[in-house]
């Protein structure tokens, strides 16, 4: 009799442990989350922020893991720095020879804005270098999470997923 009731004890008190682990699992989940916000929503205020790339897609829209090489994208106000792989089409033949094979170029941004969005913020940028005009669109969650398009007047345009971190 004696052991049921221990037993009975121990299940209970593993059930009451059990639950109390969950929830606290379920707050630090919630407080990663915040304390991510706040670092995203500090990014933002101050303009200054790094795009790192992890899947690319061209017009076509096969997607091509980048994580391993050149893939990051430096925003700030006063100079956009760009090194970006490139698996698009040109549409000139000027584009193609003599330049870099991605989108590599920095400049001082003609236009940089950043509004908030449905979900998250909107950034527009746009950088013209030699023979050639670049404009970045940049969607970026609440949670870091970034969809970057590329357009540009002499190639194809491209997308790219990542996130944004701090430079």
């Amino acid at each position: 009799m004696k052991t049921r009731y221990s037993i009975l004890i121990l299940i209970i008190l593993f059930a009451f442990t059990s639950a109390y682990a969950q929830e606290q699992s379920k707050k630090s989940k919630q407080e990663q989350k915040l304390e991510k916000q706040k670092q995203v929503e500090e990014m933002i205020n101050s303009k200054i922020f790094l795009f790192e790339g992890s899947m690319a897609y061209s017009e076509s829209g096969k997607p091509v893991n980048i994580s391993s090489g050149p893939n990051t994208v430096s925003f700030s106000p006063d100079m956009i720095k760009s090194d970006l792989p490139f698996y698009g089409q040109a549409n000139s033949a000027s584009a193609g020879y003599g330049t870099p094979g991605g989108y590599k170029f920095e400049g001082k941004p003609d236009e940089y804005s950043i509004e908030p969005s449905k979900k998250g913020y909107t950034l527009k940028a746009v950088v013209k270098a030699v023979n050639e005009s670049y404009t970045l669109n940049l969607s970026i969650g609440t949670d870091g999470n970034a969809n970057l398009n590329v357009y540009s007047i002499n190639r194809s345009s491209m997308r790219y997923n990542g996130e944004i971190v701090k430079p």
